[in-house]
């Protein structure tokens, strides 16, 4: 039996705009196990990016409570929170978010200089290259790749902790159709591979739809 690993409660967000209480999120109640595939769908500004910051702990609810790994979030100070993630929670985003002065290996190794790798991050780094298919970029900096190796750099970096849960916001939203299904193929292959719960924001609905749930967000709602 799957063990629970996010849980939200009730969630409501409002941020204050020309005087008065915008309200983003209205009470989101959602359960995700450990090794599901998620996938949150919507138009812009139905909430469903602020929902993934939520779950993540990069933001607090207005009201509401979010578990993250059977921690409440809202008990937790944002370093706290920080020390939670490490190593047990991977990113992409739409934007590569790379570091131009790093090379595809040094970007991938950030995550493992934070963590405990000690001096095992150079290969665990370079393996996570060359499982993307990066094994001879190792060298280049961001403006030397293509933004499909971009995010190729950024799924390995994401992956190299082999992190329990991996939260996706708009992974392909910056790349061409063809290179899009490249980079979905491989995002599915690492979930699979490593049992990873995947929590995946797209406005693509073939790509949600290869998750095992898939949830619509309007007006600040679940449905």
């Amino acid at each position: 039996m799957n063990k629970t690993i996010i849980q939200t409660t009730n969630l409501v967000k409002t941020i204050p705009q020309a005087g008065r209480e915008l309200q983003i999120l209205r009470g989101v109640s959602l359960a995700i196990d450990t090794g599901e595939s998620v996938a949150i769908t919507g138009l812009s500004g139905s909430g469903k990016s602020t929902l993934l910051g939520l779950l993540a702990g990069l933001d607090l609810p207005t009201s509401g409570t979010v578990m993250l790994f059977g921690q409440n979030l809202d008990g937790l100070d944002e370093d706290q929170r920080a020390a939670l993630r490490l190593g047990r929670v991977g990113f992409v985003f739409q934007a590569f978010h790379l570091l131009e002065n790093l090379t595809a290996l040094e970007n991938v190794m950030l995550p493992l200089e934070l963590g405990s790798a000690g001096n095992g991050r150079v290969q665990l780094a370079t393996e996570a290259l060359q499982q993307v298919g990066l094994g001879e970029r190792l060298s280049h900096y961001p403006n030397q790749l293509s933004g499909g190796e971009q995010q190729r750099v950024a799924l390995a970096r994401a992956f190299v902790t082999r992190p329990q849960i991996l939260f996706a916001d708009e992974p392909t939203g910056n790349l061409d159709r063809a290179t899009g299904h490249e980079i979905s193929e491989l995002l599915f292959a690492l979930q699979e591979k490593f049992q990873t719960t995947l929590v995946l924001v797209t406005h693509d609905d073939t790509l949600a739809a290869r998750c095992q749930r898939h949830y619509r967000m309007e007006e600040g709602r679940l449905v």
